[in-house]
């Protein structure tokens, strides 16, 4: 996944001293020991003791070599991963992703920043758990697709999607249709919009797309929740207040003839428009679509 081999390995010895595998006074392996158990250079060996001396784990004793510290982390006064993600979460809620750093998460755990590759590999698994952490705290709905039928169904996954993307803003950007992080409490609701819909006559090919399609309606609209929320961090105004600080160059636009169906909205008064709106409308409309297929 791109980690660094010192690192992956240092992860893997930090781990077994906060378990407390490896107590105090235990010698570590040397560098030419890790060469051989790892088949890694010298040099990488380095710094894996490098790393692990940098975190405080581990101390260089004459005539003994490498042990671990006496003041290493035990799983009592460890934040453990649950809470470590859990902060993460919390960061990202009220800064977006861009605020969640390595050093941001640190100081937030009080701890140095190396000491957080003991709970997560790197940031894309960091990020992998954030989104199966956020999708485990909301349970799949509570419907039966022959009781309540398939629509009700998938109305309510891609509602409760929504509420997740409106509570978590940052958590649309980081679920990817491409590039999928494998999060099982994620790819549960899935498996839950694809049992919606069998039963039907529609093979497992179609059943995938539809389930997809659905989620990514939800999603792609959620992108620009955390946009909007940065925006009003920034500006100090919701998005009304700013589009009637537009006003006056919307009405130049309007005012030149070229937008006639627009103008005719906006003059309206019974007008109304935001994300929920459009997610709503967008789904019914994909959902009569799905309806030929599932009701012939």
């Amino acid at each position: 996944m791109g980690v660094p081999p010192y690192r992956r390995i240092a992860a893997e010895i930090a781990g077994r001293i906060t378990t407390g595998e490896l107590a105090p006074g235990d010698r570590i392996a040397s560098t030419r020991q890790l060469t051989e158990r790892y088949g890694i250079a010298m040099a990488t060996a380095t710094k894996v003791l490098s790393t692990l001396r940098e975190q405080g784990l581990v101390r260089a004793v004459p005539g003994v070599g490498t042990v671990v510290t006496t003041q290493a982390v035990t799983p009592d006064a460890a934040p453990d991963r649950e809470r470590v993600v859990r902060a993460a979460v919390t960061i990202a809620d009220a800064e977006g992703l861009a605020g969640l750093t390595m050093r941001r998460l640190a100081a937030e755990v009080e701890l140095p920043t190396m000491s957080l590759y003991r709970f997560v590999a790197d940031k894309e698994e960091l990020l992998l758990l954030m989104m199966d952490g956020v999708f485990g705290r909301y349970p799949l709905p509570d419907l039966d697709p022959d009781h309540d039928g398939w629509r009700a169904c998938v109305e309510a996954i891609a509602r409760l999607q929504w509420t997740m993307y409106r509570r978590h803003p940052w958590l649309a950007q980081a679920v990817s249709f491409t590039r999928p992080l494998l999060a099982p409490r994620a790819m549960a609701h899935t498996e839950w919009t694809m049992r919606a819909l069998d039963g039907h006559g529609l093979d497992t090919n179609t059943q995938f797309r539809a389930a997809v399609m659905v989620a990514n309606h939800v999603r792609g609209t959620a992108i620009n929740l955390e946009n909007e929320a940065l925006a009003e961090q920034e500006t100090g105004m919701t998005g009304e207040q700013w589009l009637q600080g537009q006003r006056e160059r919307f009405e130049a636009v309007l005012a030149t003839g070229r937008l006639p169906m627009m103008a005719r909205y906006l003059a309206a008064d019974d007008r109304e428009f935001d994300l929920g709106t459009l997610v709503e409308f967008g789904l019914q409309r994909l959902l009569d679509g799905l309806a030929p297929l599932l009701d012939r």
